[in-house]
């Protein structure tokens, strides 16, 4: 899963455009909204086409979305969890 985590650090840099960031300026298991990255509901929308996009997922329920979009480690579970 490490590999994953490393990858989807990268792709949220890119997706989001934080260029101010580096992967390892991001803790994989802090949030990623609120006090954690600090990311809003306009960056959930973009999570959610990187997911669609890059790994060919889409949220089954939208309620779903705060469980796999809290941290990066949630969303490599999530990725993991569908490839199986």
């Amino acid at each position: 899963m490490e590999d994953i985590i490393a990858k989807l650090k990268t792709e949220i840099i890119s997706q989001l455009n934080l260029e101010d960031k580096t992967p390892a300026d991001i803790q994989t298991d802090a949030p990623l909204f609120g006090d954690g990255l600090g990311l809003d509901s306009i960056d959930a929308l973009e999570l959610i086409v990187l997911l669609e996009k890059n790994y060919g997922l889409k949220l089954d329920k939208p309620e779903d979305g705060k469980a796999v979009f809290h941290s990066v480690k949630s969303m490599a579970e999530f990725i993991q969890s569908k490839k199986k």
